[in-house]
């Protein structure tokens, strides 16, 4: 179970053992990632029931984005403020790495994230109760932060190269597995959810290679925000 709790408190701040972080963990507890995603979701999905017997859409939306950013640490939501900065942003490719790496925010990094939050909240306030789409979003994208880590790195020796680099192909297959149980599940729904959401992706990609070579943790964390959010369109959207 070591990978899976260095997998779940590296993505969360739920309480685990303490285990070692080692050069190369992280990557091998990849194929854990859909897991803690699914973890994610059924708080979210549970917290989204119950105060939706209580709250108005609006409050609860507030309150659920509340939750999910606690959860997460906001690692996620600092990758894309930093992406945002960094990526959006004319200038030298060098220039754009020394950005990422910066950990103030800029005038492209808080628009993004303001306007991705309002993108996030009013798209919970408008699900149903109770939502599948809050337990699908964080499986689909801690997923393919998996597919984006077969990307080229733009920054050797960094803790996303570092990840990227030991993430293998098995690992791809066995993470799969709840993704796939989940898409039978969910219907055609899901199916279009998770499409959308590897179309939002394969365009970050593309995107960062063109801007800066690469990907790096940041974008990482742009992947996760964005496909969450492409995932939660879907539900909301009327088909």
């Amino acid at each position: 179970m070591t990978n899976f709790w260095l997998a779940l408190s590296f993505l969360t701040t739920i309480p685990t053992p303490a285990v070692p972080f080692i050069e190369g963990g992280l990557g091998r507890a990849g194929k854990w990632f859909p897991l803690v995603g699914l973890v994610l979701g059924l708080i979210l999905a549970g917290a989204h029931w119950a105060l939706s017997f209580l709250l108005p859409s609006g409050v609860t939306a507030v309150l659920i984005l509340a939750l999910w950013a606690w959860l997460t640490g906001g690692l996620h939501l600092d990758g894309l403020a930093d992406c945002g900065d960094g990526l959006l942003v004319t200038a030298s490719r060098e220039r754009r790495l020394e950005i990422l790496k910066d950990s103030r925010v800029g005038a492209f990094g808080a628009i993004s994230l303001i306007l991705f939050l309002l993108a996030k909240g009013t798209a919970v306030a408008a699900l149903p109760t109770p939502s599948f789409a809050l337990i699908l979003a964080p499986i689909v994208a801690r997923w393919l932060i998996l597919l984006a880590a077969r990307q080229p790195s733009a920054r050797p020796g960094g803790l996303g190269d570092a990840f990227a680099a030991a993430v293998a192909p098995a690992s791809l297959a066995l993470a799969a597995l709840i993704p796939a149980a989940l898409l039978v599940v969910g219907g055609w729904r899901a199916v279009l959810a998770a499409g959308l959401a590897w179309l939002v992706t394969w365009l970050i990609l593309r995107f960062a290679r063109r801007r800066i070579g690469g990907v790096t943790g940041d974008v990482f964390g742009l992947v996760v925000e964005m496909a969450e959010l492409a995932v939660l369109l879907v539900y909301t959207a009327v088909l």
